[in-house]
C-alpha cells in the first residue's frame, strides 16, 4: 500500500456508533492532511448493516464534497473504497 493509499477497518467499533462516525471523520481528515489518493474502508460483510451505515456517512452533503467518488468492491462485499482528487 502506497502513502497515498489509507485504510480504516471498522471492525473493533462496528457496534459502537459514536465511535464508527469518529473514526470516518478522522479517517477523512487525514486522508486531507496526507493528500491521500484514495480511502479504503472495511465494513465486513455480515448483515450488510454496518456497509449501510458507512454509505449513508458517505452520501451526506457535507461529506459528499469532500471526495471524488466512491467505488464498492465488487469482488469483496466488505470494501468501500473512497478517491480524492486535489488541486
Amino acid at each position: 500500500m502506497s502513502r497515498r493509499s489509507l485504510k480504516l477497518d471498522l471492525h473493533p467499533i462496528y457496534n459502537k456508533g459514536d465511535k464508527i462516525n469518529e473514526a470516518l471523520y478522522g479517517a477523512f481528515d487525514d486522508a486531507e492532511q496526507k493528500k491521500a489518493k484514495e480511502l479504503e474502508i472495511i465494513c465486513g460483510k455480515g448483515t450488510g448493516q454496518l456497509k449501510k451505515r458507512v454509505l449513508r456517512f458517505l452520501n451526506q452533503k457535507d461529506i459528499r464534497q469532500r471526495y471524488h467518488r466512491v467505488k464498492k468492491d465488487p469482488k469483496n462485499f466488505g470494501r468501500v473504497f473512497v478517491y480524492f482528487k486535489w488541486k
